[in-house]
């Protein structure tokens, strides 16, 4: 695959959909080179696309990745994960299952803790997990919003395992509270499991904190 196809793909997957044109101005390329690109990742199955009428005239066209496009990036050990899952809950037990999510919710926290603790402001330690989660796969990014800041997780690495046991999710947002501390509240506000193309938390100050 092109150069031009992989940046197609994470554009699609960092932004959501978009029109021929948006991704031509993105990306720096002609709309006849982005169409012909767009109609070969078409052919492979990796994106899709949908027709809306947007006010006057001719309605606008929207590429998004398909599922086989969203499994271009990568889902870490994902089938083995999901055949482990199942194999402690049958075996041992849903308490059992909870327990071992609760021993790597403990040893995540103490790394990201650490990772933190030079961090002075909660500006310093959003843009701090933001840094984590992205060597961890998750393709985070961060923005500044008016009431606090907003984390967005363009994909993630532990999907399958995810949808196998949900308590990963539970014990990701207790980590992120915990590591961020007293001083905001965290909201996930987007979830990818939920039918979101992505998982986001809105993460806001408290009064104590301002």
């Amino acid at each position: 695959m092109s150069g031009t196809s992989d940046e197609i793909l994470f554009f699609l997957k960092t932004h959501g959909r978009a029109t021929a044109r948006a991704l031509a101005d993105r990306l720096g390329i002609s709309p006849q080179g982005i169409r012909q690109q767009l109609e070969r990742l078409l052919g492979e199955g990796l994106v899709t696309f949908a027709d809306e009428a947007i006010g006057k005239g001719r309605p606008k066209r929207f590429w998004a990745l398909t599922d086989r496009g969203h499994g271009r990036f990568p889902d870490t050990h994902a089938q083995l994960t999901a055949e482990l899952i199942d194999a402690v809950r049958d075996e041992l037990g849903e308490d059992a299952l909870d327990r071992l999510i609760a021993r790597r919710e403990r040893g995540t926290l103490r790394a990201y803790r650490g990772r933190l603790a030079g961090c002075r402001s909660l500006r310093a330690k959003v843009a701090a997990l933001a840094e984590i989660r992205t060597e961890e796969g998750y393709m985070a990014d961060w923005q500044e919003t008016e009431n606090g800041f907003l984390l967005v997780e363009n994909h993630c690495p532990i999907c399958v395992a995810a949808r196998a046991c949900q308590g990963f999710c539970r014990a990701e947002l207790a980590v992120f509270r915990a590591a961020l501390g007293g001083d905001c509240t965290v909201e996930r506000t987007e979830h990818l499991l939920a039918g979101a193309r992505r998982c986001a938390y809105r993460i806001e100050r408290t009064r104590t904190g301002e």
